[in-house]
């Protein structure tokens, strides 16, 4: 029995609307930094802050990806999209990662390039000075964007507030590397920094990459959602004398789906096995948040209420 669509969808559409204002934040944020890091690159001629402004740019590409995403998202679901439009955000998380990735291969090249041919920095101390407010700025909308997309179950808005606190890692490492070479006359530091930041965004790119391709590949709700929703068909198993299997999860952006087969005595009729769904459904979808719960009713006695445990049923 699925949910009745018109009780449930309106406060999860207007939830992906309003997420929107953050990927908003985080385009404005994007473009502060990118700013910041690309004149202090210019000033300094430092290529571990080109390769930090570069980082900024892929944030920009991210943030504005993340925005149309939540858009999308925010469909209702209609007659080609029965089930909602959610999972563009695990493309987009996808999308954010490539491109991390593809950034991470620039600043390697860069990086590599000056350290076959050093250069000395420049106004070192006005370009850290400039890096370092960037990566304020970065810190303080990554850690909202986070909060916000967990929150709102939003992978994408997740994924953007963790790209740009793994910009104010970096950020954070490039500034304190720069120092020590601006102390020790050492500039061979500045591609070697650059390197090590190249290597620090493609592991995080290759995470959300991974996480995105979990989501677009159906992976179950997280071990403690199905712990949970077990529990409350446990409950109702020893309750009433019914026995269920079959229970199978999957996740699509912010939205959580599962369906059971719930097995209950063949005398029943058919209203009593309704109202006693209706009452589980209920639960179900108290326990696990934006949950839609799909079940199938089964007569306990009749041996092929066995066979259709399996996902592909003989």
């Amino acid at each position: 029995m699925p949910n009745a669509p018109h009780a449930f969808a309106q406060p999860l559409l207007s939830d992906r609307l309003g997420l929107r204002r953050y990927a908003v934040l985080s385009i404005c944020a994007a473009l502060a930094t990118l700013a910041l890091k690309a004149y202090a690159a210019w000033t300094t001629d430092s290529v571990s802050l080109f390769s930090d402004a570069v980082e900024s740019l892929v944030n920009l590409g991210a943030a504005v990806v993340a925005w149309v995403s939540l858009t999308l998202a925010a469909r209702p679901p209609d007659e080609g999209h029965a089930y909602g439009h959610d999972k563009v955000e695990f493309f987009a998380a996808g999308l954010e990662g490539g491109l991390i990735i593809l950034a991470a291969v620039g600043i390697a090249w860069a990086g590599v390039g000056r350290l076959l041919d050093p250069q000395p920095i420049h106004r070192l101390a006005f370009g850290l000075t400039l890096a370092t407010i960037a990566t304020m700025i970065n810190a303080i909308v990554g850690g909202i964007l986070i909060r916000k997309g967990r929150l709102g179950h939003s992978p994408t808005l997740e994924a953007d507030g963790q790209h740009l606190m793994a910009d104010v890692a970096t950020g954070i490492a490039v500034l304190g590397g720069l120092g020590l070479a601006h102390v020790t006359g050492w500039t061979m530091l500045d591609p070697i920094l650059a390197l090590s930041v190249a290597v620090i965004v493609a592991i995080a790119g290759g995470r959300l990459v991974l996480r995105s391709m979990g989501g677009l590949m159906d992976e179950a709700l997280a071990e403690s959602d199905q712990i949970a929703l077990r529990a409350v068909l446990d409950r109702y198993a020893t309750d009433h004398p019914l026995d269920y299997h079959a229970l199978r999860t999957r996740r699509s952006g912010a939205r959580r789906f599962a369906s059971v087969h719930v097995l209950v005595p063949g005398e029943w009729s058919v209203q009593r096995g309704h109202e006693l769904l209706e009452h589980l459904e209920a639960d179900l979808r108290l326990t696990v948040p934006n949950l839609t719960i799909l079940t199938h009713l089964e007569p306990i006695e009749d041996p092929a209420s066995r066979a259709d445990i399996p996902l592909d049923r003989a």
